[in-house]
């Protein structure tokens, strides 16, 4: 785990948001940072001197972009600008994301290509540092001209308005700069729309979602090689021999994954003469249906590590050549669109993890106690946690339809085409946590199950993610409140427990 980040003109990884967001590290400005961001500042002072018409600089935003903005009016436009687009609604965003936005916001200011100066970026890093993440509505951002309203939300903290979180206390702007001992930064021309102009709010949720879903793609090659072992699959669909011709490269990770999940079980091996000749798909198509969306998963990361090392900016500075131009990188389609197929990917995972549960509680396909518990009637064991697992995964089908298909025109239509990426974002994230709580109960279902098989052993992966669950969880003998067992499986998850175990025993998975 890193414990310092450095944010400079080199490229940010995914482990290194993380390491931030997450786990705290400490963020460093690279030394090259200050000199580009200088020679921007010097060329745009020059500028604004000659009274050169700059979008954003000396000029109105949007539809305004027309209206001339005089030089003794340039300070207060950025102001103007940071007041007037902090206009979000919803719930706050979670401290990981906001904290990832203010990471990715300071790693393009720190290209040097906008109109933003160091002290600004100091000050972000110097409030990371401190624990300090700003108070964001979760809703306002169309996904064109950027994050505008939430980034606006962020900036505000950096003028000593708006609100935020310091050791876990909402308090006002100015008085968490107090607090921290820094001073708010007094915005110049351009300064305020480098601020708010760019899509780091969707790839901030974005780079959480992919983070988490990359986790989730192991943990749920883990609990269907459980269920495979309960419900008396077959290891004959792992065989690499399939898999070489489909080459998919997901899909022969997942049979890798499981055929080594499962090795040395005495379970699979002590049916091998069954009369059985295939398994249903849920089991034997579990490379194939994993390994697509593991694929659409490390598409995903492609585009948001690229996303967040972009300049996303309006106007965008080439300080080598002294010149700005005018673009439209601040459109989120990129994002959108990914999210979008992202979301469909892990709602699939759900999708086919649910009907390896059904087929675990349900008597006639498994061969196993009445949803898995002894004394049915008196006792229902698993069967309102397979509901829950099917309630989920509905939802998952009405939060899968895309964002990035719809567009509405903003600003009097000349910003008439949009991405919709933040809510794409939002929505890719959600669609996570709901395929989390369906793992999390296909894997309890499984260890269930697995408690009947007491003289045969099951593979060693398999055994070493049991062993792991019965550490926290006991096995169901009569009946509780599940969802505790719910969020504590969900919580062995996150923690890495149940992966480190597993690959402890059999070698990292793929």
């Amino acid at each position: 785990m890193k414990n310092t980040v450095n944010i400079d003109l080199s490229q940010l990884s995914l482990e290194d948001f993380v390491a931030v967001t997450r786990n705290g590290a400490e963020v460093k400005i690279g030394a090259d940072v200050e000199k580009a961001v200088q020679k921007t500042g010097q060329l745009l002072n020059q500028w604004v001197q000659e009274s050169r018409a700059i979008y954003g600089v000396t000029t109105g935003f949007g539809a305004l972009s027309d209206v001339s903005i005089s030089r003794k009016d340039a300070d207060q436009l950025q102001e103007n600008i940071i007041m007037s687009h902090a206009a979000g609604v919803g719930r706050p965003l979670d401290a990981e994301a906001a904290r990832g936005v203010m990471l990715l916001r300071a790693k393009e200011l720190a290209l040097g290509h906008s109109c933003a100066r160091y002290a600004s970026i100091k000050l972000l890093i110097d409030l990371l540092n401190k624990g300090v993440y700003p108070v964001i509505p979760e809703q306002g951002s169309v996904g064109a001209s950027g994050d505008l309203c939430p980034m606006a939300h962020m900036a505000l903290l950096l003028i000593g308005k708006g609100q935020g979180y310091l050791g876990g206390q909402r308090l006002p702007g100015n008085e968490i700069l107090s607090r921290c001992g820094l001073k708010p930064v007094r915005l110049e021309p351009g300064e305020g729309l480098a601020l708010v102009n760019g899509t780091q709010v969707m790839t901030a949720i974005g780079a959480l979602a992919v983070n988490d879903a990359l986790r989730l793609g192991k943990l749920i090659d883990i609990s269907a090689s459980m269920s495979l072992e309960v419900l008396m699959g077959s290891r004959t669909e792992f065989d690499a021999r399939i898999q070489n011709l489909r080459p998919h490269p997901g899909q022969a990770a997942t049979a890798d994954n499981m055929l080594r999940i499962t090795q040395d079980s005495e379970i699979i091996s002590s049916h091998k003469d069954c009369k059985r000749i295939q398994d249903a798909y849920t089991l034997r198509c579990s490379p194939q249906v994993h390994g697509a969306s593991y694929d659409a998963i490390h598409y995903a990361l492609k585009v948001i590590e690229t996303e967040m090392n972009s300049g996303t900016n309006n106007p965008l500075v080439f300080s080598d050549s002294g010149d700005f131009l005018l673009g439209g990188n601040f459109h989120g389609q990129p994002v959108a669109l990914v999210m979008d197929f992202m979301g469909i990917a892990v709602a699939e995972l759900a999708n086919i993890a649910e009907r390896r549960i059904e087929r675990l509680v349900n008597p006639m396909l498994s061969g196993l106690p009445a949803f898995l518990v002894e004394d049915g009637g008196l006792n229902s064991g698993y069967m309102i946690a397979q509901y829950t697992a099917a309630a989920l995964v509905s939802e998952n089908k009405i939060l899968a339809h895309p964002a990035s298909v719809d567009s509405i025109p903003t600003s009097a239509n000349k910003e008439d085409h949009v991405s919709m990426g933040t809510i794409g974002a939002r929505k890719c994230r959600n669609i996570l946590a709901n395929a989390e709580n369906v793992v999390a109960i296909e894997l309890l279902c499984a260890a269930q199950g697995m408690d009947l098989f007491t003289n045969i052993k099951p593979g060693k992966g398999t055994l070493a993610a049991y062993n792991v669950i019965r550490r926290h969880i006991d096995n169901l003998k009569t009946d509780r409140v599940l969802s505790t067992d719910i969020e504590t499986m969900r919580s062995l998850m996150h923690s890495g427990e149940i992966l480190e175990a597993v690959e402890k025993s059999i070698g990292k998975l793929k």
